[in-house]
């Protein structure tokens, strides 16, 4: 199954659950991203 959870908030790219997997991160923010635009944040902070 997949379903439409939201889009990222950096690159607008749509974020999908499927089969109960949640394909981005979500933040204790409440920000959404996905795996692409987490890493190259993770990068830029020095994480």
């Amino acid at each position: 199954m997949k379903e439409f959870v939201a889009n990222c908030d950096v690159c607008l790219k749509p974020i999908f659950c499927l089969d109960g997997f949640f394909n981005g991160v979500k933040t204790d923010g409440g920000r959404v991203t996905c795996f692409e635009c987490n890493e190259k944040e993770e990068k830029q902070n020095g994480s």
